[in-house]
């Protein structure tokens, strides 16, 4: 079908992507705005997905600081060139992901990144509780797999729900603007500090 300039012009203006794959995305969306996003994100994502082989070397250390002054938090965050590290929205993406790690604290980047120990101590109490419970013998695994998804949703970031837009993941987020810049963006690590809390290890 055709698609009006004006259209496509206004999924650009909302998403921030090319007019060409504004155009292609509302064709294939049969004109629905909403539709067309959708396939946009898929797009974004898929094409993130390929660029996972491709070295980010580059980056910016975004920062947020509570207005209260109590929790602080750095984020590193990295993609492959200079001139993308140096773009506004990339810079606001790496802030917006220190407000993430501010308000949720999470334990870390990702699952593979809490030590086996601590998961293991976790499944080992998820499992206590079910027995307790009088949950039979031959469930309590799936019962604590499936306690253990949330745990990873809840405490590591790439798998938590965004906070400015829940229907997101982080790591969808970041694959998300990794297709829209056409550069393979990676959430390095984080520090969050909080008055009062750190002294005892000291």
């Amino acid at each position: 079908m055709s698609v009006d300039a004006a259209t496509v012009k206004k999924l650009r203006d909302r998403t921030g992507i090319g007019m060409m794959d504004c155009k292609r995305a509302l064709e294939e969306a049969g004109g629905d705005m909403e539709k067309a996003v959708e396939v946009l994100r898929k797009k974004g994502i898929a094409d993130a997905e390929k660029r996972t082989g491709r070295t980010a070397t580059e980056g910016y250390v975004g920062s947020y600081v509570h207005s209260n002054g109590k929790i602080g938090v750095l984020v590193e965050l990295n993609c492959e060139t200079d001139f993308v590290a140096r773009n506004d929205e990339f810079r606001e993406l790496a802030r917006n992901l220190s407000m993430q790690v501010a308000a949720t604290n999470p334990l870390s980047v990702r699952r593979e990144e809490i030590p086996e120990e601590a998961v293991e101590k976790e499944r080992a109490i998820y499992a206590e509780m079910a027995k307790d419970q009088g949950k039979p013998d031959d469930i309590i695994d799936r019962i604590v797999d499936g306690k253990m998804k949330k745990f990873y949703q809840e405490n590591c970031l790439l798998e938590q729900q965004y906070v400015k837009d829940t229907d997101l993941t982080v790591e969808q987020l970041v694959k998300e603007f990794s297709g829209k810049i056409g550069e393979r963006v990676t959430v390095k690590r984080f520090a969050r500090f909080a008055v009062g809390e750190g002294e005892d290890e000291e």
